[in-house]
């Protein structure tokens, strides 16, 4: 590793980054050294500028634009100290996309856990569409965190930095302990090829892929899209808006409202308006 990439990992923890932001922001700012053959530090403010606008020639989401942007600007202002990172702030963001999330049905959801025999990747799988949690915060995840009285799973530090509580229903108790009687794990809940190490962040998606297959969904789908699942179904099921916020952990109630425009039942629940006008068409025939 050389100096630089370690004092920017430095800088990045010292302002209290998670892992997983770090380890993005890191392999944004290798791509861009690589995209010159060289250094980041040899590279001038209109190098960085002729970069992200590369980025949008070909087409890259504006997500990943934003990561590079904000990876780029925390290296060049912060661990450099570049005075010239004015003229590259000043580029204008890329619109923001409005796109859906992938959900799953609760058809395809049934079909998916009856295809997962394994029951370490049921029970991951099912702590991210029954309990709405992130992969990172399920990663997280201790044997000390799951509050069987209360019926609560506490997570530690999510996203934001924030610590919050996840319900935990009575079917998801009992299948993490069917788990935990055959894995005994000794610490962390979910743990990698080691006890005391996590799970690779790419693993678990991996792995529900491979179900998917098995299942016949021919969805792309993530680990996310468990909890994209997770909070159409329980808003199909009439549950308050403000609530679902809350068990998502979402800052904003603005975040949440994104499900409304996926979940359908009032839409199917709203009449046919070409029904209707068959109906009228049908009154008016002679008798």
């Amino acid at each position: 590793m050389t100096l630089l990439r370690q004092r920017y990992i430095d800088d990045l923890r010292l302002k209290n980054f998670s892992y997983g932001t770090i380890r993005v922001y890191v392999h944004a700012v290798a791509r861009f050294a690589q995209h010159f053959g060289c250094s980041p530090d040899l590279l001038t403010s209109e190098q960085v500028r002729a970069y992200l606008l590369n980025l949008l020639d070909r087409g890259v989401s504006r997500g990943y634009s934003v990561v590079c942007r904000n990876a780029l600007r925390h290296l060049y202002r912060d661990t450099l100290k570049r005075p010239d990172w004015v003229s590259v702030s000043e580029i204008p963001r890329p619109k923001r996309e409005r796109r859906l999330p992938v959900v799953l049905s609760r058809d395809e959801v049934q079909r998916l856990f009856t295809a997962v025999t394994n029951v370490k990747q049921k029970a991951l799988f099912m702590v991210a569409y029954d309990a709405g949690l992130r992969l990172s915060e399920i990663l997280n995840l201790r044997l000390d965190d799951l509050d069987s009285r209360r019926m609560v799973i506490r997570i530690r530090q999510g996203k934001g930095k924030k610590d919050r509580y996840a319900r935990l229903t009575p079917g998801l108790l009992e299948l993490l302990r069917e788990y935990w009687r055959e894995f005994r794990p000794p610490n962390l809940l979910f743990p990698g090829a080691a006890a005391n190490k996590r799970y690779d962040l790419a693993t678990p998606g991996q792995l529900l892929k491979r179900a998917c297959r098995k299942a016949g969904i021919t969805k792309r789908v993530s680990m996310h899209t468990l909890r994209h699942t997770f909070a159409t179904h329980l808003l199909e099921a009439g549950v308050n808006l403000r609530v679902i916020q809350q068990m998502l952990g979402h800052e904003k109630i603005q975040t949440t409202v994104l499900y409304t425009h996926i979940s359908l039942e009032e839409q199917r629940a709203a009449p046919s308006l070409m029904e209707s006008l068959q109906r009228g068409r049908h009154g008016d025939d002679p008798a």
